[in-house]
């Protein structure tokens, strides 16, 4: 069997589609700046876009439901002093959102809620702009890059800078609370799944793991090697991360790291993707243990299932037009009646913004359970004094996504405590020694049982071996006597012990008879075998007698009928006739071994071959001496006769057939035997 082979999954043929083009955003002015970010977010309801304006910094914030192309000119959400660098929405509060900038300031906004991207007019019907900011975080010396929300406290932000420092924003008062500062320039950071540790990435190529409260690196190491920028994400709820960068070969890689031991290099070595030259922008799906990867200048989205420190690679989606910002919906607002697990929207030409829906193709109406696991919710776990006060949760308030299904109001739970791999790969690992242990047991089990079953089979069968093996020789006498007429009758005759005795008793016979008497051959063939006279009979009586035999061996099946009952007439001390045959009717190559009554001249001659074989040297010596004295006395010898020989094979062949009756009667019974004890083993194995 040829192909490959292919690792079972449930997310196997989830595939990436498309929207048409009408349900893009179209005619838009997407920033062309250089710093790396991922240049448009989105919270489901909003979608945020680094705006391309002129006197000082401006982004935009497109309703998810305004699709088409946009007018020339649209409100926009102006209020830094140079270029928008990077927005983020906050989880708890759709209508709010953050925006940094080249002028060191971080700006706090809340979206209107009658605002629209198309027709925001103020009070003479021209196009409004939203200028005035909620809050103003000032505190970094430098350009701030990144920004992001706390994801289980409220009013939480984490924002980097060129002046080398992660700062941790308490939004309501708007001071910085927690800085942690670096050697170099954060190009990423990421919270793990409660928010209380902090993974960055910098410019020195070293990776750290940070506890973010007491402002100490828990673990660092050398990241990725290449001179591009490098990101970060955290694997859902577990004590992994997994970052993208470039090698000294600028060939795009991903790497698995446990963060108690980021010094001993990613887990399993980096995968290289492609030798490409874009950033590869990372996202962790927790829910469905996907991660997506959207490298920046070209079209693909690559996604992989994680499974045991392992990216399993599923598909990706190709398009021919390349994107440089991509962000992904929450998971709360992704269509669950279209088994849609991921929405994202990415830039085209930095001109339009493409929705992407990844889909699990699947025929069934209902909902899937088995993808929509419990999801975050808009509701915080933690309000931000709390979180600074040092408490902490398993993660964020989770919802039911059956209730979304359903269109009822959402259930909340507590997020489970974080997964620990390791821990978890060894209590699999005693879990899978328990099975093979048990499943061992159960197959010595299984063993014993058959081994029980064989000896009982073996009892059985040894029972049956005794009863029938003073049997056997019999059988085989029967089966070879009833076998193909293409055997040879000495052949058959030989095979068996019984038949043997019966005829070393005629060969023993005989040769008493030649002891008391004396044979002649003559030298034509004649063989002569003589009794000596019991009575004394005068010659006509003799010839008379002769020739009535030799009529009756003429006659058929009536001279063995005849022969038979002469026989039974006889007394058993009746000494034997010799005989004398014709040469020309011994006929060896007719012999059939399917005839019960043989003719005479076969039986005698078969008698004769056996006497021959039986006979010793100086049987042969006597005979010799025999046929010399014979010769000289032929006068006074007498012609023996063909009905005692005839007579005594006769019987043989009666008991033959009695034998033959006996065995095949024992057959039978053998038969019954077995079919009973067949049905015991039967009984025995179902109980």
């Amino acid at each position: 069997m040829s192909g490959k082979f292919v690792r079972a999954s449930k997310y196997r043929h989830v595939f990436g589609q498309g929207s048409k083009r009408e349900l893009c955003y179209e005619n838009l002015k997407i920033t062309k700046n250089a710093w790396d970010s991922n240049i448009i977010q989105t919270n489901g309801k909003y979608i945020s876009a680094n705006w391309d304006a002129s006197g000082g910094g401006a982004f935009a914030i497109i309703p998810v439901e305004e699709v088409g192309k946009a007018p020339d000119k649209v409100s926009l959400f102006r209020g830094h002093k140079g270029p928008v660098l990077d927005t983020a929405f906050n989880p708890f509060d759709v209508q709010e959102v953050a925006s940094c900038s080249d002028d060191g300031k971080i700006l706090i906004w809340k979206i209107p809620k009658d605002y629209s991207f198309h027709h925001y007019l103020d009070e003479d019907e021209e196009i409004k702009d939203i200028t005035e900011p909620e809050k103003v975080l000032s505190g970094h010396t430098r350009k701030v890059g990144l920004i992001e929300y706390h994801p289980c406290a409220a009013n939480v932000l984490a924002s980097s800078s060129l002046d080398y420092s992660v700062k941790i924003w308490n939004t309501e008062t708007g001071k910085d609370e927690i800085t942690l500062q670096h050697k170099d320039l954060v190009t990423s950071f990421a919270f793990n799944y409660n928010g209380s540790l902090l993974a960055t990435t910098s410019r020195d190529k070293k990776l750290r793991i940070w506890d973010i409260r007491s402002g100490k690196v828990l673990s660092e190491g050398p990241g990725h090697t290449g001179a591009k920028p490098s990101r970060v994400r955290w694997l859902g709820n577990t004590d992994r991360v997994v970052t993208t960068g470039f090698s000294k070969l600028s060939d795009r890689q991903v790497g698995v790291w446990d963060i108690q031991h980021i010094d001993e290099g990613p887990i399993g070595g980096f995968m290289v993707i492609d030798a490409s030259s874009g950033v590869l922008i990372p996202y962790f799906d927790p829910e469905n243990s996907i991660l997506y990867l959207a490298g920046k200048g070209d079209g693909n989205i690559r996604y992989y299932e994680y499974d045991n420190d392992i990216l399993h690679e599923l598909s990706q989606y190709a398009s021919t037009d390349p994107q440089r910002g991509f962000a992904v919906a929450p998971k709360h607002s992704v269509n669950v009646k279209e088994n849609e697990v991921v929405r994202a929207f990415k830039t085209v030409l930095d001109t339009s913004i493409e929705p992407i829906s990844f889909i699990v193709p699947r025929r069934s109406e209902l909902f899937q359970s088995d993808i929509y696991p419990d999801c975050p919710s808009t509701t915080p776990a933690l309000s931000a004094q709390e979180w600074f006060d040092g408490k902490e949760v398993n993660g964020p308030v989770l919802i039911n996504m059956e209730a979304i299904y359903e269109g009822t109001e959402p259930r909340l739970k507590d997020s489970k405590p974080v997964t620990k791999i390791s821990e978890a790969k060894e209590a699999k690992n005693k879990d899978l020694e328990k099975q093979k242990e048990e499943a061992g047991k159960k197959k010595k089990e299984k063993e014993e049982t058959s081994k029980e079953k064989e000896k009982e089979k073996e009892t059985s069968s040894g029972n049956k071996s005794d009863s029938t093996k003073g049997q056997s020789h019999s059988t085989e006498t029967v089966s070879s006597l009833s076998g193909t007429p293409d055997k040879n009758v000495d052949e058959l005759l030989q095979s068996s012990n019984e038949v043997g005795d019966l005829l070393n008793k005629v060969a023993e016979q005989s040769d008493d008879e030649d002891a008391s008497g004396a044979d002649e051959t003559r030298d034509d063939g004649w063989e002569e075998v003589k009794k000596p006279e019991a009575k004394s009979a005068s010659p006509v009586e003799r010839d008379s007698k002769e020739a009535k035999e030799i009529e009756s061996e003429r006659s058929g099946s009536s001279s063995t009928e005849k022969a038979l009952k002469e026989e039974s007439a006889e007394p058993e001390s009746m000494k034997p006739v010799s005989t004398s045959l014709e040469p020309k009717a011994v006929k060896p190559d007719e012999s059939n071994a399917t005839k019960t009554t043989p003719e005479p001249e076969k039986i005698s001659e078969k008698s004769s071959n056996v006497k021959d074989t039986d006979v010793s040297e100086e049987k042969d010596k006597q005979e010799k001496k025999n046929l010399d004295d014979e010769k000289s006395t032929k006068s006074s010898t007498t012609r023996p006769t063909l009905a005692s020989t005839i007579e005594k094979l006769s019987n043989l062949v009666s008991q033959f057939e009695s034998q033959i009756v006996k065995l095949e009667q024992a057959n039978l019974d053998k038969d019954e035997r077995l079919k009973i004890l067949e049905e015991k083993i039967e009984t025995l194995l179902k109980k």
